[in-house]
């Protein structure tokens, strides 16, 4: 049986000063999920964000929580809390009236006040700071009350404009199995910008790409990653080599003049396409034995793998691998036909960077 979504946008349109920012979007967000906005700047996340919130009126489109359409309600009359980039505490008040706030304002009594804001201490491992004030306390510490706060009012949803790009990035990992744990634990849907691809398939059950006010692409992490739908989506999700290929026939594609198997099929024969092959899908063999070969240009060791540099085709293929071979010497490449990611070629979608066969 299908789960009614807990909020659903419906072409949502937005623009600022005759810039788009949002064109007709359709999202659907269930009960529970850990959902991530991610994008380059300027794309729409956080507007989508502030949407949701409440913060922003969209110019055309709705906004339903359930099957009620809540376009005009205001941010406090929402199931939902915000936790924002600099967390928004309040400086001349300590932790505990920090967590406690929203509850005195509801008018919960002071019992029921107490027991909150211990169990929320304790669960993002700050009890004993209630008496701290905020400016005595680090970033990470900081991120904790908010996060405190937040949850101590139950809210259904949670949103989380990149609520950790002000940390270092060992306190940052942490705090991103944090509070995908909390998510799990609390069974709150989360709703979470940020830029940070890493990030993003770290946390996710549900990743949406997003660029130009449009949704790319969604999916799982796993989805998002192994089969991107397009240019866009595989050169901003990871390391990338994409070319510009010609489908010959199902099963079967030429890249940079080899022609290559592939799983594919339902291309069309001798069709233009764009191919996505990850860095960690190129064998190195050989190259009496390769599918296409070529010569080490740079080699990085990254510690887990080397990175390397092998021009082949009159492409700079970026390989990482556990093996190693030494700029200037010669190699074979080979991909398995399952690690070949074919996509049509759309003609929206811009084809910048490293890719199609510099």
């Amino acid at each position: 049986m299908e789960k009614n979504p807990i909020i659903t946008l419906k072409d949502i349109s937005l623009s600022f000063d005759g810039e788009q920012v949002l064109d007709k979007l359709d999202l659907s967000i269930y009960d529970g999920e850990f959902v991530t906005l991610l994008g380059p700047s300027g794309c729409g996340k956080t507007s989508t964000l502030r949407i949701i919130g409440g913060f922003l009126t969209p110019d055309s489109g709705d906004v339903f929580f359930g099957d009620k359409r809540v376009n005009d309600l205001p941010p406090y009359k929402r199931p939902v809390n915000t936790i924002f980039q600099r967390y928004a505490l309040f400086p001349h008040l300590n932790v505990y009236d920090n967590v406690a706030f929203g509850m005195k304002v509801q008018k919960k009594n002071k019992a029921e006040i107490a027991e909150t804001v211990d169990r929320m201490l304790t669960m993002v491992g700050l009890k004993g700071f209630e008496k701290r004030t905020v400016s005595t306390l680090s970033g990470g510490q900081q991120q904790r009350v908010a996060i405190a706060r937040a949850l101590a009012n139950n809210p259904k949803v949670l949103l989380l404009d990149e609520p950790l790009a002000a940390l270092d990035l060992k306190l940052r990992k942490e705090m991103q199995n944090e509070l995908k744990n909390m998510q799990k634990s609390l069974g709150i849907t989360f709703i979470y910008v940020t830029h940070d691809q890493e990030e993003a398939l770290t946390m996710s059950d549900r990743v949406v790409v997003m660029d130009g006010g449009v949704i790319q692409q969604i999916g799982t992490p796993i989805d998002i990653y192994n089969e991107p739908q397009n240019v866009f989506v595989a050169d901003f999700i990871g390391d990338s080599n994409l070319f510009s290929g010609i489908m010959v026939r199902d099963l079967l594609v030429n890249i940079l003049g080899v022609d290559f198997p592939c799983v594919d099929t339902g291309f069309g024969e001798n069709n233009p396409v764009d191919v996505v092959i990850r860095p960690e899908d190129v064998l190195l063999v050989p190259a009496k034995d390769g599918q296409i070969t070529g010569t080490v240009t740079s080699l990085i060791f990254k510690g887990v793998h080397y990175e390397m540099n092998i021009m082949a085709g009159g492409y700079k293929w970026l390989v990482h691998s556990t093996k190693m071979e030494p700029v200037g010497a010669e190699v074979g490449l080979c991909v398995e036909p399952e690690n070949i990611q074919i996509m049509h070629k759309p003609h929206s979608v811009q084809q910048e960077g490293h890719g199609i066969d510099e």
